[in-house]
């Protein structure tokens, strides 16, 4: 099984307004990361541009309808495609969400929670060996942002992800902006949930901005937008989590009201900062 390989640097979600900005010189990126459902077709612009792209950069390819997390079984033609993807490009990295998304044949265009138990556990655990195994690779399994907590739940997040991880081989992707939004939506405290992080299994990290408001008891609620810089308290989470686990490749990901390319790279930028100061702080 390949295990996943990404430079221990930060990198930047590729979108197709920054091709032309991107070749213009050698950019100062690790890695680009892909949505994998956006290149399952045969060809045309979008393989044009990730194919060139490849030529120069490191690919993470992150996955957002394989529906982990559903009591039903996966979608083999999805499945399917997704390999022809991986074949193809040979990504250092491959990721997913623990999440679900289909309903007998239904999609549904969000990334939904699922409740923690032994049932759900045991099914998570299979569906992520059938994917390894389909794709011949090891894959990360993201943590969400949650904006509510199911009753029938018996087991915390943290451990489960633990578990799968244990159980399959798989890593973990940690994403510090949905541990901040979903700590602060459940009045929990983001420290302690990193605290009890299996921090050993973490192969990659993401980071975005997210939007405040609030509920309808006037409670803060936080919405993983992905529309805004990263906000200081998920960078003063993130130093934290890299002061535990020194440098490892670390995603801004910006998916909505995209910037221009500088703007993006100086997010970029500053993670890099963080990681090359724990570079420098290990050395020493």
């Amino acid at each position: 099984m390949i295990a996943s390989t990404l430079p221990r640097r930060a990198g930047i979600g590729f979108k197709p307004e920054h091709f032309v900005d991107i070749l213009a010189a050698p950019q100062p990126i690790g890695f680009f990361e892909v949505h994998a459902e956006n290149y399952m077709g045969a060809g045309g612009p979008p393989h044009a541009q990730l194919g060139r792209l490849r030529e120069d950069y490191a690919l993470s390819i992150h996955g957002v309808g394989l529906s982990i997390g559903s009591m039903q079984p996966l979608d083999r033609d999805h499945l399917s495609r997704l390999k022809t993807l991986c074949d193809r490009y040979q990504p250092e990295s491959f990721s997913e969400h623990l999440a679900w998304s289909t309903h007998d044949s239904v999609f549904l265009n969000d990334l939904l929670p699922l409740p923690y138990t032994e049932a759900t556990l045991a099914q998570v655990v299979d569906h992520v060996e059938q994917v390894q195994a389909t794709l011949g690779r090891q894959m990360l399994l993201e943590n969400p942002a949650t904006y509510l907590l199911f009753q029938e739940s018996t087991i915390e997040e943290t451990d489960f992800l633990a578990e799968v991880a244990r159980r399959t081989g798989c890593g973990l992707l940690l994403d510090v902006n949905n541990v901040f939004v979903a700590a602060t939506n459940h009045n929990l405290d983001p420290y302690d949930y990193i605290a009890r992080f299996p921090l050993e299994a973490v192969r990659e990290i993401h980071l975005s901005g997210h939007s405040e408001t609030v509920d309808d008891l006037g409670a803060p609620l936080l919405i993983d937008s992905h529309d805004t810089p990263v906000k200081d308290p998920v960078w003063a989470l993130y130093e934290t989590v890299i002061g535990r686990i020194g440098p490892i490749a670390s995603l801004v990901e910006w998916d909505n009201d995209v910037p221009a390319w500088p703007v993006l790279r100086a997010e970029a930028g500053a993670a890099q900062d963080i990681l090359d100061a724990a570079t420098r702080q290990r050395a020493a």
